[in-house]
């Protein structure tokens, strides 16, 4: 038996049976990882240049790009490094740290995902107050609202979670500091704490669910009215991509985090940590750029401007 005081690092979970999964697991995180800062990193450059692209939709995209980009930044690099240097550790300080930094944007991106279902519901619902109930300044403090809950929902969890005495070793069977992780190494009798403050972070959440569900519900109605298949078309173009984010960071990261023990693994749970943490940054950009004309033409003028100033 170990208590918290006593533990000045944690081990995470690589595969140090075979020299070939490390580099396997280096190589596969190396390329999400990359097309995850090139993905934001056009999106947020377009938006900021193009002025055609200063509307709040793409004020918000621009948010969670950058939100995407602290996320995936939290995690992978050190898992990479893990792998490359042949070693599991991170130091208790640097589980804390990834702890809450990871936990900030990953909340903070869920609240602006509903923010962005307001925006749509807004633009497509009710398009003759988009400007009064969206202006500037309203997007800037519902955008700070999100980072602002983002981060208070980190700091409440980073210091519950770290003052549990930790009685059952030191290794996480992950590649980041995961809640269930460490909760898993707590006392028996004391992590029950914990996993309230989860249970009523699972009302929120399930109440931005079930505000992004009616939002919906209300923009499907509105659109399927729309006399036009163009208008149809162009409606459904600027809501179907980020229903698909968000169906995607809701499926994996309630299974991760609500899946039954009887059908828990230490790869099951790799692959889900995967699924909801690594893949949404870097296939959110092409999700969002596919069937977006504006942002492909914002991101051929970013080109275009910069072949002319490299000739």
């Amino acid at each position: 038996m170990s208590n918290s005081s006593s533990i000045t690092q944690f081990l995470l979970l690589v595969f140090r049976d075979r020299r070939e999964l490390q580099l396997l697991h280096f190589w596969l995180f190396l390329g999400i990882y990359l097309a995850a800062l090139i993905g934001n990193g056009l999106i947020i450059t377009a938006v900021a240049c193009d002025h055609r692209l200063h509307t709040p939709m793409y004020f918000f995209l621009l948010n969670l790009s950058l939100l995407d980009l602290g996320s995936i930044s939290t995690t992978v690099p050190k898992s990479m490094a893990n792998s490359l240097w042949d070693t599991r550790a991170i130091t208790y300080a640097g589980c804390a740290v990834q702890f809450f930094f990871f936990l900030f944007f990953i909340t903070a991106g869920f609240y602006l995902l509903t923010i962005m279902a307001y925006d749509r519901y807004v633009a497509i619902c009710k398009p003759l107050h988009y400007g009064t109930l969206l202006g500037s300044r309203a997007c800037v403090h519902m955008a700070a609202a999100a980072w602002g809950s983002g981060f208070l929902y980190a700091v409440l969890h980073m210091a519950n979670t770290f003052a549990l005495p930790l009685c059952h070793g030191n290794a996480l069977d992950q590649f980041f500091c995961e809640i269930p992780q460490i909760l898993k190494l707590s006392c028996s009798h004391t992590y029950l704490r914990e996993v309230g403050l989860l249970v009523v972070s699972g009302f929120l959440y399930l109440a931005c669910f079930v505000f992004i569900v009616l939002s919906y519900v209300q923009i499907f109605r509105a659109v399927l009215r729309i006399p036009s298949e163009q208008g149809r078309h162009k409606a459904f173009s600027t809501c179907l991509p980020h229903l698909a984010v968000v169906s995607l960071f809701i499926s994996t990261g309630t299974f991760a985090y609500l899946k039954p023990p009887s059908v828990s693994s230490p790869s099951l749970d790799l692959v889900v940590a995967v699924l909801y943490s690594v893949v949404p940054p870097a296939v959110n950009p092409l999700i969002y750029s596919i069937r977006n004309k504006d942002l492909k033409d914002g991101l051929w003028n970013l080109f275009q401007y910069i072949l002319v100033q490299n000739q």
